[in-house]
């Protein structure tokens, strides 16, 4: 537990620190957020928040990986290989990120060179991830909700990377449509690797119940020093934004919880872990499928993702972060809820 305490605190303190130390370098570089406008369909009320110190995520991944590190210092922590692939897909997919951040700085246009092409490219990376996963460590390889064997269905190697590869996928790009208001994608994340935090060490206490679960000290640390690293970040990107997170950071942080889901046999559950970034992802696909099947003449919300429509409905933009916050605590406690009320079913009958 002291590991898992000290990735976090660490990780936090760094985060403090190595954010308001963006914030003056962006600053005074002009390296500012671009928004769209009118006339590419963007929300033109953000206009406002044009020039914000952006690509603020480095911090996130920076601090995360400093608060883990540090706690394996302790001798009773030691690194492991699943981890270790991990990482390297989360600093990929932040570096990807960075580049199509630091191309829409440049350009000053919120379109990078790969938007088009990213979702593609990131599918790939989900894919090549998975398959590194699956090919050097023994996470196992079925679809499962609160453990492995819960309901435990078996994939075959080739199919659950696809499956495993589909839920970074799409958590990354959730996780990134989320980041449209001051700290709302931060502090739902921070809610999501708190709950995962509480998975991996319950799983760590109780092998028998979750042998499927490999490593799952280092997993709860990962998890802790990502929340610690999300939180002191917040500090600063809370309304209004001193600085925003950008594709940097929000590809990075769905990266690291649909891995930790995947890794503590937790896929299912994940739907409710991350429910806000599932339903702001939603909104977008259910606004694309209206929009193409009505001749692209009637779209259902007033701008997708579904948080610009609250705003256009005439909430203040706290209001719906808060609301938001509150979905977001509602479905992460829910899921841990039933993560501890499956553990007392299963320990009842052992």
């Amino acid at each position: 537990m002291i590991a898992v305490m000290i990735g976090g605190a660490a990780a936090m303190l760094v985060s403090l620190f190595a954010t308001r130390f963006l914030i003056g370098f962006f600053r005074s570089r002009e390296m500012g957020q671009p928004i769209l406008g009118k006339e590419d369909r963007g929300p033109e009320h953000h206009m406002a928040k044009q020039g914000t110190p952006t690509m603020g995520g480095l911090a996130i991944v920076a601090s995360a990986l400093f608060g883990w590190l540090v706690a394996h210092l302790r001798r009773d922590i030691a690194f492991s290989n699943q981890a270790l692939i991990m990482w390297v897909g989360i600093l990929a997919m932040a570096a990807m990120g960075f580049l199509d951040d630091f191309i829409k700085v440049r350009r000053r246009h919120n379109r990078g060179i790969f938007w088009k092409k990213k979702s593609y490219l990131t599918l790939a990376m989900s894919i090549g991830l998975a398959w590194w996963l699956v090919a050097a460590t023994d996470v196992s390889h079925t679809v499962s909700f609160t453990r492995a064997d819960a309901p435990g269905w078996h994939l075959p190697a080739f199919v659950f990377v696809v499956f495993a590869g589909i839920i970074i996928w799409s958590t990354a790009n959730a996780v990134n449509v989320t980041d449209g208001l001051d700290g709302l994608a931060g502090g739902s994340a921070m809610m999501g690797f708190l709950a995962f935090t509480i998975i991996c060490y319950w799983a760590f206490r109780n092998p028998r119940v979750y042998h499927g679960v490999v490593n799952p000290l280092d997993l709860a640390v990962m998890a802790a020093a990502f929340a610690g690293a999300c939180g002191g970040f917040l500090w600063f990107n809370a309304a209004p934004a001193r600085i925003i997170m950008g594709d940097v950071g929000a590809l990075a942080i769905g990266t690291a919880l649909a891995l930790l889901a995947i890794t503590s046999n937790t896929q299912l559950l994940l739907v409710l872990i991350c429910g806000i970034n599932v339903m702001e992802a939603g909104s977008v696909a259910v606004q694309m499928g209206v929009f193409k099947a009505s001749g692209r003449k009637k779209r259902l919300f007033r701008m997708s993702p579904i948080h610009h429509h609250f705003e256009l409905v005439g909430w203040p933009e706290t209001t719906v972060i808060i609301r938001f916050w509150i979905i977001c605590g509602i479905c992460v406690a829910t899921a841990l809820a039933i993560f501890i009320g499956d553990f007392t079913n299963v320990t009842a009958n052992l």
